[in-house]
């Protein structure tokens, strides 16, 4: 096997099932390497999330070599090759053609060539190439950028850009994930091209914000808009930023106060995004009077652009409903007593209730110091209160009573929605006294309830 390129020699722990792949392809004839992200993440100590292949050999050539394939994208050169139930892409080297919508290549011309193949990787630390017989070949740079902990474009980054408009996302998610710095080319060309992401599809543009989003600085986010990304694919993003503050919590800007806010906060999606979203409606509600800026009503407004900008991006629902609930709540102030944090609890939802206050502590850390530390602590009480609450085993929902609807159908309340009203009574009573939580107690509470409902009706 002789390629046409220096080459590093060094070593890069393969799973055997990956290195097998590679010998039976070099065995039969063929150059393979493992390639891409995985070579990246082990040379930086990082643990690879896939093994990905690329190979001299056609596609067919792959399928008879192996037991089991799937053809997950045979038109552009991939096989999947499965292994004792593990699925590893082997594609063929490939040079692309033009790419008319800025999206997908237009054509697929395979070669026996891997400087070829390389060449059309977005950046240099992405396109290098590892074999244990040959070593690492790197023929852009990707080592020393990786030294240097620069992202580049391979070769001009115009065309690259131009080829997939994603990219330019890409290049600021993995600043945010590796703690990189975009180059100077690179980044200069993101502004010139920034309206081709409006050709891109939203569930592309959502994956590539999820994971900016969960890495380990979210707040990199900033650079769509400093980069001019967000006025075509999030200018809600942009008015934030354009929303000044003046209140005595407040020194900064929308967009800066929600930077900051997604910095403090855990790498769970739906904080995240609940984060980024939660004061989005700010703008909108913004009113200038004699002693500041006010923002009344915001965080309703803010549930309902979030709710938006979920459907717009394609979000699931159960995402969507998640995020919606905890921008909705992102004000509330409950009583600081237990039974307001029982009836806190019911209504932001119990599962959602631990990220609420992280999301409350991550908003007091976006602030000016003002009374930031009387916010926390107070904050910090409802926290320990909820854990009590939770020890405890207190009913903070319906369908946690000691008594349900067939009950009290049986006791004589009539089918319909007085049920359903009953049972509300009733929990609004035991968030108030937990230990009335027994159906010895709730059933003739239940029926007093409904006779006094059946009156006013009567009325």
């Amino acid at each position: 096997m002789k390629i046409r390129t220096q080459s590093v020699q060094m070593h890069i722990e393969i799973p055997k099932d990956a290195a097998l792949i590679l010998k039976i392809l070099n065995d039969a004839g063929y150059e393979a390497f493992i390639v891409g992200g995985c070579v990246r993440d082990s040379l930086m100590g990082r643990t690879p999330e896939d093994w990905d292949i690329t190979t001299s050999a056609a596609p067919e050539d792959v399928k008879r070599l192996f037991h089991a394939t799937v053809d997950t994208g045979i038109r552009h050169g991939t096989v999947t090759v499965v292994i004792r139930h593990t699925g590893y892409e082997v594609t063929t080297y490939r040079i692309d053609g033009t790419y008319s919508d800025g999206r997908h290549p237009d054509a697929v011309y395979f070669t026996s060539d891997l400087i070829e193949d390389l060449k059309r990787r977005d950046f240099t630390i992405n396109a290098m190439a590892y074999n244990p017989n040959i070593g690492l070949v790197d023929v852009f740079g990707g080592m020393a950028d990786l030294e240097q902990k620069v992202i580049r474009c391979v070769g001009n980054p115009e065309e690259r850009f131009t080829e997939d408009a994603l990219r330019m996302l890409r290049a600021v998610r993995f600043s945010a994930q590796l703690g990189f710095e975009i180059e100077p080319e690179t980044w200069q060309a993101i502004p010139k091209l920034a309206e081709n992401l409006t050709r891109i599809s939203k569930e592309r543009i959502r994956a590539e914000l999820d994971k900016l989003l969960l890495s380990g600085a979210p707040e990199k986010i900033r650079l769509c808009y400093t980069s001019g990304m967000s006025q075509y694919i999030m200018p809600w993003l942009d008015t934030m930023f354009a929303t000044s503050q003046n209140t005595l919590n407040h020194k900064w800007d929308v967009g800066t106060h929600t930077m900051a806010v997604l910095a403090h906060t855990r790498a769970d999606r739906y904080l995240r995004w609940a984060a980024l979203l939660h004061d989005v409606g700010k703008p909108q509600c913004k009113t200038v009077e004699a002693d500041g800026d006010h923002f009344h009503g915001h965080a309703v407004y803010s549930a309902a652009i979030a709710g938006q900008v979920m459907q717009e991006l394609k979000f699931d629902n159960r995402t969507k409903r998640a995020v919606v609930g905890l921008v909705r709540h992102h004000r509330d102030h409950p009583e600081l007593s237990a039974a307001g944090i029982r009836h806190s609890m019911y209504e932001i939802g119990t599962d959602l209730y631990p990220l609420w206050l992280e999301l409350r502590l991550a908003d007091v850390e976006g602030k000016s110091k003002g009374d930031r530390e009387h916010v926390r602590t107070k904050l910090e009480w409802i926290q320990k209160t909820c854990r009590e609450i939770l020890s405890a085993g207190d009913c903070l929902q319906i369908r946690d009573l000691e008594i349900s609807g067939r009950d009290l159908l049986e006791a004589g309340v009539k089918p319909g929605e007085a049920v359903g009203a009953v049972l509300e009574g009733l929990l609004d009573y035991v968030l108030d006294h937990p230990e009335a939580n027994q159906k010895e107690f709730l059933l003739p509470f239940g029926m007093e309830l409904y006779h006094e409902r059946m009156q006013k009706k009567q009325e």
